[in-house]
């Protein structure tokens, strides 16, 4: 229904259940219902972790409220065929978009109607919604076969996440997701109660996350063996990288602690086992669940035979906060034309 100031309420046409939201969208935004909002792009900020489109929404009786419309990552996007500029300061477009529950003017958009009568659809999981000339094809993220033809490569390639096997921690994408599945101490629970996810995400901004979060990061990563025998991880999100140090069973004396912490790693057969301690960064997830800096992480990745998917494997043993492991998993796919991209990301005033 229409109202003064441009802002349509309608029912939720699409897909809500989206997997691009792992940064800061519980508690921000309503994926039960979705607004329309008419205006003049102010400003765009087309960077990472998520694009800002600045409208400028005029009402029936002259007055003019300024929006801050976020919308998912432009390498996702770029991925999908949404290329840089296609939205431009002057232009006045139409936007489906899930509005705030913080009460600030801001929203997530999905489908933008340029002035040239063409659609973008921004989002994953969400279908063409104003017209026919509509770009924006995320199925590439559902994939659920990868290439086959350079199994002599192993674990040594670039991986690409795939959303058709879920993400490494559910609650990332699933808000009604039960914490309590995790075997919590009570120091943990009181911390989850604390937790305010419109405020206290610990994505919401340009600085990197650390172990273990960083590894469900929805984005390629390059597993690389240096010439010293160590692997190198080149991860997307953040420009990111990890070295882990082969064949050393014990961590330095005098080692530092830090967001990623310190890996050890050895080969059992074609699987690399990795072992992570020394880590300060503390959030065991996006949720609430903090991390403590006695926890260790043990990773384990095995390439199929064929090399076309690699199964990836987390034991996260924390005695402050888990009264047991916890054990997580997801699948990496080999899709030859996916690279590693620059992640370039950018703060935004008012939202880091």
């Amino acid at each position: 229904m229409k109202t003064g100031n441009l802002i349509f309420v309608v029912p939720l046409l699409f897909f809500a259940g989206e997997l691009q939201a792992h940064h800061s969208f519980f508690g921000r935004f309503d994926t039960g219902v979705s607004i329309e909002l008419q205006g003049t792009v102010s400003r765009v900020l087309w960077r990472n972790p998520h694009a800002h489109i600045y409208l400028q929404v005029t009402a029936d009786n002259g007055q003019v409220t300024d929006w801050d419309l976020e919308s998912g990552s432009p390498t996702l996007m770029t991925r999908a065929g949404i290329p840089a500029g296609s939205i431009k300061e002057g232009d006045v477009i139409r936007v489906a978009a899930y509005p705030p529950l913080t009460g600030k003017l801001e929203a997530f958009a999905t489908n933008v109607l340029l002035p040239t009568g063409q659609e973008l659809v921004l989002q994953t999981g969400a279908s063409a919604r104003f017209g026919t000339d509509a770009i924006g094809d995320f199925s590439y993220r559902f994939l659920t076969e990868g290439d086959r033809s350079h199994p002599e490569w192993g674990l040594f390639r670039v991986w690409t996440f795939t959303g058709a096997d879920g993400f490494l921690f559910p609650e990332s994408i699933n808000r009604n997701y039960d914490l309590e599945n995790y075997p919590m101490t009570e120091a943990a629970r009181a911390a989850v109660a604390r937790f305010n996810p419109a405020t206290d995400n610990p994505t919401n901004n340009c600085t990197p996350k650390g172990m273990p979060l960083i590894m469900e990061q929805p984005l390629p990563m390059e597993v690389v063996r240096q010439e010293d025998g160590n692997v190198l991880f080149r991860i997307e999100e953040y420009d990111l990288t990890r070295l882990v140090h082969m064949n050393q069973s014990e961590v330095p004396v005098d080692t530092d602690f830090s967001p990623l912490g310190y890996s050890t790693g050895n080969w059992e057969g074609d699987t690399l086992v990795v072992t992570t301690t020394h880590i300060n960064w503390p959030h065991f997830n996006q949720a609430g669940i903090p991390l403590s800096n006695r926890a260790v992480i043990t990773e384990r990745m095995t390439p199929v035979e064929d090399g076309s998917q690699m199964d990836y494997r987390m034991t996260v043993e924390d005695p402050v906060n888990f009264t047991r492991p916890v054990e997580l998993s997801k699948k990496w796919l080999h899709v030859p034309q996916e690279q590693v991209m620059p992640f370039d990301c950018a703060i935004v005033p008012g939202v880091e």
